[in-house]
């Protein structure tokens, strides 16, 4: 449909919190039947990891929450997702600064930090990429739980 609001979900490597985002995007919007007015898709800010899958870290997370079907191939942002997404939400303050810094002039979409949304007031939702176990993971998936569900429920 022509009419969806989109929105791109952005880190750095997007197999870890990005992946996550929009796998809770899409989990609420299937059990609330929002498909027909809202689309999420995710992306890197580099190209490091492009055509890999989420960390498997990441993976169990959203399985041990009850996110089974989700599938994803890490790819890098475009600049015309600054165009073809009204929202590109990143998961800190330097995801937001390389945003901004790639943002063409007078393209569309709105730049935030995801975590602005976030109803406890946890705006930066930390990298755990680089943990040791998953309790990183686990806690961005609380957090992008709360922040989506605000935003969606903002709009």
């Amino acid at each position: 449909m022509a009419n969806k609001q989109r929105v791109l979900m952005i880190c750095l490597g997007n197999i870890c919190r990005s992946p996550i985002a929009e796998a809770v995007f899409d989990d609420y919007i299937n059990k609330n039947n929002l498909n027909d007015k809202w689309q999420v898709d995710s992306a890197a800010l580099i190209g490091y990891h492009t055509g890999k899958s989420p960390d498997s870290r990441a993976m169990k997370t959203l399985r041990d929450k009850g996110i089974s079907n989700y599938s994803h191939r890490a790819r890098p942002i475009t600049k015309d997702d600054f165009n073809k997404y009204d929202w590109i939400f990143g998961m800190d303050e330097d995801n937001i600064s390389e945003l901004n810094r790639l943002k063409p002039s007078g393209s569309k979409a709105k730049v935030e930090l995801l975590g602005s949304y976030d109803p406890e007031g946890e705006k930066i939702i930390r990298d755990p990429y680089y943990d040791d176990n998953s309790a990183g993971f686990v806690k961005a998936y609380e957090q992008c739980v709360r922040s989506v569900e605000s935003f969606l429920q903002k709009h």
